[in-house]
Parts: structure tokens; C-alpha cells; sequence
């Protein structure tokens, strides 16, 4: 499979995507077009499928050239199991780790929200994103006005979400609350780091118990793009099986499968009624298994 993966610099500022891509990536004109229009363009992770679109600079942009437009395989229903809450605007589910809350580069099979639409028999839209590795309770909405709603409720960090996090040793101080901007990471593409010069973030959290490693439970008040890895890596105690940002996938002889991160709870408000509502996802098996081997105290720790 041929993939770029461009980096837009401020001379690039203005320029047409599809001549952007073929002058980047020494690749025709009409290839780059073609590129587009099937979807297998993505500019900072979403895909765009508009050839004349102006490049930024700071975008990054990743081009799939020999998979774009093949069309998504059927998904299969999520496990009913996993439904957590719906009504005619909303839906809680527990996804899953392994399952991605958007398209990929190659295609938009096996996504939560088909997944999710699958499951019901109604189309539902994305409004709180987990990354691809991390479990535990996320909504989608059923409405356009549920999904304007929530969105907006996303945006102003008024959800509380709470989550648990295995670390390769305690965050330093082991309780407390990090505000410390997160902005994009210039040396790897598509990861993140504190920066000064980023948007506004900042993370309450707590050391439940410690062994061989430790068990944090993290409240983000922002949204930031991987916020929870990037504050506790900040503070010394990288995710288990995060490489990427400083986590181990081995811990002596035990094997990390993923990364260690459980969105357990979440609390917000209805969209149209005005209800209070909360959702709560059990602890996965491979979560509790790590953390079992790792010998983390005290006993009881995990929910």
C-alpha cells in the first residue's frame, strides 16, 4: 500500500490541496485528485474529500493512493450487551478496545458508529470521540438536535468523565491537578505534548493503588486530543502499553496488551430534556488482568 504522510509549512499556506499532494508527494495531479474524491485523504485525522480545499499550515495530511474508494465492508452489530442507555435522541454504549470511533485510512468499516447504527437499526452520530485502544462509556446522539446539543456540551467541558488508567509507576505528586497545555507534538505526526503555545488543559487525578505499577484514576476537564497519555506521561507515570508516549509493553514478564485506559464513568445532561444522566462501564477483563498480575494494592482498587 502506497501512504503519504505530509506535513503542511507556512509557505504551503493557501495552496490547493490536490496540487499540495501532488507536488508533496511527487505524485500526478490526477492521482492526488482521485485520491480525494474516493476518500482517502485525511487532513489532521478527518477526511476530506475536496480537491480545491486550501492547505494551513501545521496541517497534517495523510494520503492513502491505493485504497481510497473501495466501499465499506457490512459491520456487525455491536454486542447488545455493550448498550448501556437509548432513547429516541441518545445513546450510551461501552466500546470496546480495538474499535475505532472514526474512519480509517483505508476504510470506514467497523466503526462505533455503524457499529452502533447496525445494532439499532437507526444512524447515530459521533459526538465524544475514544481513541482506538481505550474502552469504557462513550454517546452518540440519535437526533440533529441532540447531536448539536451535545456537541456544544463536549466543547465546554461541561461532561464529567472519569477514568482508569494503568502507569508504569505513580504520577509525581501522587494526587492533585495538572493544568498544562497540550499542543501538537512538530518532531512525530499525529501524537501530542505540553506546550506552552497549545490549547488550554488541565486533568484532576489520583493514585488509587500502587504494585508493580500503579492505578490512577484521571478527571480531564478539557478535551484535548489524547489528553489523559499526555498529562500523566507529563507527570512520570506513562500508560502501559503507550509506547508512543513513553509507556512500556512489557512490565518484567507480563505482557501489556494495549493501552491501559478505561473511560469508567460518565455524568452529563440530557440534551433535550434536561435530565441528569450517568453511565458507567464495567472494568474489562484485560484491564483487570494486567492490573492483577502487577500485584496493584490495595485489593479492591479496580470497581
Amino acid at each position: 500500500m502506497k501512504r503519504l504522510a505530509l506535513v503542511a509549512r507556512p509557505g504551503d499556506e493557501g495552496e490547493r490541496l490536490d496540487r499540495f499532494i501532488a507536488a508533496r508527494g511527487a505524485v500526478s495531479r490526477g492521482l492526488a485528485r482521485r485520491a480525494i474524491e474516493q476518500g482517502g485523504v485525511f487532513l489532521d485525522g478527518r477526511r476530506c474529500k475536496v480537491a480545491s480545499k486550501q492547505v494551513r499550515a501545521g496541517y497534517e495530511i495523510t494520503v492513502n493512493l491505493e485504497e481510497a474508494g473501495r466501499a465499506p465492508e457490512p459491520a456487525a452489530p455491536l454486542d447488545r450487551a455493550r448498550l448501556l442507555f437509548a432513547d429516541e435522541h441518545l445513546v450510551a454504549v461501552d466500546k470496546p478496545a480495538g474499535v475505532a470511533a472514526q474512519a480509517t485510512l483505508t476504510s470506514d468499516r467497523g466503526t462505533l458508529p455503524l457499529l452502533v447504527s447496525a445494532l439499532l437499526g437507526h444512524e447515530v452520530t459521533l459526538v465524544h470521540r475514544l481513541d482506538r485502544e481505550t474502552s469504557g462509556v462513550t454517546v452518540l446522539a440519535r437526533t440533529p438536535q441532540a447531536t448539536a446539543a451535545l456537541a456544544e456540551a463536549f466543547r465546554a467541558g461541561a461532561p464529567e468523565k472519569t477514568y482508569l488508567a494503568l502507569c508504569a509507576r505513580p504520577p509525581s505528586p501522587a494526587a492533585g491537578r495538572l493544568e498544562a497545555a497540550i499542543g501538537k507534538d512538530p518532531r512525530r505526526a499525529g501524537l501530542r505534548q505540553v506546550s506552552p503555545g497549545g490549547d488550554a488543559a488541565a486533568t484532576r487525578y489520583r493514585t488509587l493503588a500502587t504494585g508493580w505499577a500503579a492505578l490512577v484514576e484521571a478527571r480531564p476537564e478539557t478535551g484535548r486530543t489524547h489528553q489523559i497519555r499526555v498529562h500523566l506521561a507529563h507527570l512520570g507515570a506513562p500508560l502501559l502499553g503507550d509506547p508512543r508516549y513513553g509507556g512500556p509493553r512489557m512490565v518484567g514478564a507480563v505482557s501489556v496488551p494495549r493501552v491501559m485506559l478505561h473511560a469508567r464513568r460518565l455524568e452529563l445532561t440530557h440534551p433535550i430534556t434536561g435530565a441528569p444522566l450517568a453511565f458507567e462501564a464495567p472494568v474489562p477483563e484485560d484491564f483487570r488482568a494486567v492490573a492483577a498480575a502487577l500485584e496493584l494494592r490495595p485489593e479492591g482498587a479496580l470497581p
